[in-house]
């Protein structure tokens, strides 16, 4: 008998974009774009690591010092987002008439779409980091009275920006020139943190948004391939979710990302040359029956494969001759078709069938719903087995002393990831 193999289809594609939209509608109506975007595409070279990459250009704090923000799984953006002070900051000044900062540091969850079949995930964030470059009305020297740059900035807080207040933490670099510095903080919590000037600035403002985020993605292995989208706002100013204070006004009043997942999977079977020919034997071959005439118990073959997969399937057949649960095959002498061959399937480890089970000997048939199968990992280039058997019930019929006969029959097995 011949059996042919047709996945029907051998990848199933897909990514992740965030944006970010901003936007003070009182003062800008323009918004604020950014694309984080990530994959998940398996890599047989790291087979255990079945996870989304961001591969979203890093920009800003995180962009020039990325090994600082891989310590503490940040990625970072810059945004074009600025503040800026709505009357001068005093020494003794109420907290939110200075300089501080309160950053959506908790967990946040969104829904993204499969923008072809509707099917829903889960996406988390948590902005990580802040960052940004004050720059004073005047220099810090002329403010403060201070000798040097450095020793000025130092004396106009009391510490330098390079050290965070508590509860945020130190980024490992900072920098400053006559009137501005350079600082990015670390936000573990969502609390705020704030500065006190010990002189007065008469105006000040913040010129960018450096912003570092952490997400949590979902299990790409158990995601059908494809596009899916989704979007989360804050809000931003006074009592919104990025708060500077009721002093420090941004000029957008929204942010919001926009998730656009992108997963590629893979789906391969390779046979060996010749595989495409199955010849059913019975244990220990003919000897048997031609010299005994003893008839055996069973005539079966097992063909190995190697499959790659990185997404659930299903697996099912399609015969020339139907049977009832297989396929028959034909007598070519006489026309006749009646003996039935069943077929199986054992697949490696690290696929399981629907309930988390193993499969092995795995009955296929006809129906396309019997069989569904999930790797846990992505599988590639394993072995698998198909199993070809005609039962003990049949040999009377097929074998008969002094008679030649000659049995086959066409059999496509099928591996279809569109599931």
């Amino acid at each position: 008998m011949k059996f042919s193999f047709r996945p029907l289809t051998q990848a199933a594609r897909g990514s992740v974009l965030v944006y970010l939209v901003g936007g003070l509608h009182a003062l800008s109506a323009q918004a604020i774009t950014q694309e984080i975007r990530a994959s998940f595409v398996p890599d047989p070279a790291n087979p255990q690591q079945n996870r989304f990459i961001d591969r979203t250009p890093q920009s800003g704090y995180c962009g020039m010092y990325p090994n600082d923000c891989n310590h503490y799984n940040l990625y970072g953006v810059r945004l074009p987002l600025s503040f800026a002070s709505m009357r001068s900051i005093e020494p003794g000044a109420a907290q939110r008439q200075g300089a501080m900062f309160k950053m959506p540091a908790q967990w946040r969850s969104l829904a993204v779409q499969n923008v072809v079949t509707g099917e829903a995930e889960t996406v988390q964030i948590r902005l990580g980091g802040v960052g940004s470059q004050y720059v004073l009305s005047d220099t810090a020297v002329n403010l403060t009275g201070a000798a040097t740059d450095q020793e000025a900035h130092h004396k106009l807080w009391g510490t330098s920006w390079l050290f965070a207040p508590r509860p945020c933490e130190s980024g490992a670099m900072g920098s400053h020139g006559p009137d501005a510095y350079r600082f990015f903080w670390r936000t573990p919590s969502e609390a705020v943190c704030s500065k006190q000037a010990a002189f007065s600035i008469p105006w000040m403002s913040y010129d960018y948004l450096d912003v570092g985020y952490e997400l949590r993605m979902p299990n790409p292995l158990g995601m059908s391939s494809g596009l899916y989208t989704g979007e989360l706002t804050y809000t931003v100013g006074p009592g919104g979710d990025l708060d500077m204070g009721d002093n420090m006004l941004p000029d957008n009043s929204s942010l919001s990302f926009r998730f656009v997942l992108d997963v590629q999977h893979v789906l391969k079977v390779d046979l060996p040359p010749g595989g495409h020919r199955i010849e059913l034997l019975p244990q220990g071959g003919w000897q048997a029956w031609l010299q005994e005439g003893r008839r055996p118990t069973r005539l079966f073959r097992d063909q190995t494969f190697n499959i790659s997969a990185s997404s659930r399937f299903r697996m099912f057949i399609e015969c020339e001759h139907a049977g009832i649960g297989g396929c028959s095959l034909r007598d070519a002498q006489s026309g006749s078709i009646f003996p039935q061959v069943n077929m199986s399937v054992s697949l490696p480890a690290g696929i399981t069938d629907s309930a988390g089970q193993p499969v092995k000997n795995r009955q296929l048939t006809e129906s396309a719903s019997d069989t569904l199968f999930q790797p846990g990992v992505y599988v590639d280039r394993a072995p698998g087995v198909l199993h070809f058997e005609v039962p003990s019930y049949y040999m009377e019929f097929m074998l008969q002393h002094g008679q030649a006969k000659r049995f086959a029959g066409n059999v496509t097995v099928i591996w279809d990831s569109e599931v």
